[in-house]
């Protein structure tokens, strides 16, 4: 039988260094995790990704059968995935009678000056795809992704375990330092999403982005694409956009309330609703406070700035009562607080971080107690204690890969 390589890489992230497995890579292209409007191979020729192909998780290349459109002639061949162009000869791949239906070579960083294009057994050079200016996100999150799954799958206190040893003090700092290291990468990719689709559009590709989860979150980016907010404003059916997009649905182990056709009709009747909905994040977030100190007790600050009225008037008044619970308080950290400063300049740490927990993996929830960063009294679960814990275990699983 042969043995499956599990490559990785050391690259460096906006605040340190940090490990990412090529199957990261994998997975972004077999769930289309890119923007794929206007794909250019290094060739200058354009490319259409009809079925990314199965995933080959033995020998041989990454993926077999792929389905392509290159240059507007269809193809069907295989698809190998590496970090950079120069790994095609690298790993022996152009000697290998096994690589001869690649059609594709897909890679994550641009070629340099050096590298050359992948050439088959006979000297042809083979189509290459750069992944890097096409992701919607940055790499570490992709790489987070990835280790949530394997969080998942542990016995979450054997993972935490030495933290139970530090002194509270000393772990609070610690964790919200890792916290505040997300907030500013998430700030930042905001400003670059801005920058991309402008206000309007950065809010509604978030939108339909966290309504879709982990499963589906790539598709939902593919219908913001291809659906934009005006067209949901005139009135387009969600049950429309379903069944036009059915090879891009993940629905195999999905719970019934995040089913894509449910999301779907959630953010048709937010829409249909709030036609005008992103013009009012500004108004409705300019009272919120920017100087709320992450080191105050969660219950007093949520107390003292008004932050489940707050949350009651977001569920009420913005999204008109199509989305409230956990999923509203993910788009609210992870889409609106970070766009938001982006677009204003202020800095929400403190709020984002007392904001109310979301959802996140159970073995998080169930852990911050025990490290004393939860209670009944003044700290109940928050968003940041549990996005530092997580950055803290990315970190482990980074160092354990390397």
């Amino acid at each position: 039988m042969a043995i499956l390589h599990h490559h990785v890489a050391e690259m460096q992230g906006l605040y340190g260094p940090f490990t990412m497995a090529e199957r990261v890579v994998q997975k972004i292209w077999l769930q289309r995790d890119f923007d794929q409007t206007g794909v250019v191979l290094t060739d200058g020729r354009t490319l259409k990704v009809r079925s990314t192909g199965v995933w080959n998780l033995l020998g041989g290349p990454d993926f077999h059968a792929a389905r392509l459109l290159i240059g507007g002639r269809e193809t069907t061949g295989d698809v190998e995935v590496h970090f950079r162009a120069a790994d095609w000869r690298a790993h022996g791949h152009e000697t290998d009678p096994a690589y001869d239906q690649v059609a594709l070579h897909v890679v994550l960083f641009p070629l340099n000056a050096e590298e050359k294009p992948a050439l088959s057994r006979g000297g042809q050079p083979i189509p290459t795809l750069v992944l890097l200016p096409l992701l919607h996100r940055d790499l570490e999150e992709y790489a987070s992704d990835d280790a949530l799954e394997t969080l998942t799958a542990r016995d979450e206190w054997w993972c935490y375990a030495e933290l139970a040893v530090r002194p509270r003090a000393e772990l609070q700092e610690m964790l919200r330092g890792k916290a505040r290291e997300r907030w500013r990468q998430k700030v930042y990719f905001a400003g670059v999403r801005i920058e991309k689709l402008g206000w309007h559009s950065a809010l509604h590709h978030a939108a339909l982005e966290i309504l879709g989860y982990r499963q589906n979150r790539a598709a939902m980016l593919e219908v913001a694409t291809r659906y934009p907010l005006e067209m949901w404003v005139r009135g387009i059916e969600a049950h429309i956009i379903f069944e036009e997009n059915k090879t891009l649905w993940q629905l195999q182990g999905v719970r019934p309330a995040n089913q894509p056709l449910r999301r779907l009709l959630q953010y048709q009747r937010w829409v249909t609703a709030s036609p005008d909905w992103p013009d009012q994040i500004l108004p409705l977030f300019h009272h919120l406070p920017v100087d709320v100190s992450n080191a105050v007790p969660t219950k007093h600050a949520r107390q003292i700035f008004g932050l489940g009225e707050c949350r009651r008037i977001i569920s009420r008044d913005l999204l008109s009562g199509a989305l409230s619970g956990a999923r509203m308080d993910n788009l609210v950290c992870d889409g609106l607080l970070p766009l938001l400063a982006a677009r204003t300049k202020k800095d929400f740490f403190g709020l984002w971080f007392h904001w109310f927990l979301g959802d996140v993996p159970d073995q998080v929830r169930r852990t911050l107690p025990k490290l004393a960063l939860a209670d009944r009294q003044l700290q109940p679960l928050c968003h940041g204690y549990a996005r530092g814990l997580l950055s803290w275990f990315l970190e482990c699983e980074a160092r354990a890969s390397s």
